[in-house]
């Protein structure tokens, strides 16, 4: 673990509830002066410990009434299937979340669709086009988010 203090732990906690919070809100909550607070997230920043700021969206406000979590095993393959498969799942639209695993599946992603058909249509997708190197395929639908990313240090 790179050496953070408790005041980039605690700016930190801040930026996951808000990383649009204003400098001087910042800086105030975690006793440091703007310049101090705007330096130290920048180091963050640089070693990686911040890869990125966004916004969490919720699916089903922008249409997206299924959400699932799917568990890829793939077969004995090469780097280059694997990287072409990736590649093809991570430009997919419906695909938020790409992730590989150690442990009973290769890759875990999370699909999204508007319903139970372009759901269905999406795995056959998939499946047909990869169903050289897929071996098995596990989904569970998402009901309900209680804590995304979220990381108490």
């Amino acid at each position: 673990m790179e050496d953070i203090d408790n005041k980039d732990k605690h700016l930190l906690l801040l930026l996951q509830k808000n990383s649009r919070e204003q400098l001087k809100i910042l800086a105030r909550q975690i006793g440091l002066s703007i310049d101090s607070t705007k330096k130290r997230i920048e180091k963050l920043k640089q070693k990686g410990i911040i890869a990125k700021f966004g916004a969490f969206i919720d699916p089903k406000a922008v249409g997206y009434d299924l959400v699932a979590n799917v568990q890829i095993k793939l077969h004995n393959i090469s780097e280059e299937e694997l990287a072409k498969f990736t590649s093809y799942l991570k430009a997919h639209n419906n695909v938020t979340t790409l992730i590989t695993t150690l442990g009973d599946f290769d890759i875990t992603c999370v699909l999204i669709a508007k319903n139970t058909g372009e759901m269905d249509s999406l795995f056959r997708e998939i499946r047909q086009k990869f169903k050289n190197l897929i071996a098995d395929w596990k989904s569970v639908i998402n009901l309900n988010v209680y804590k995304f990313e979220e990381y108490n240090l």
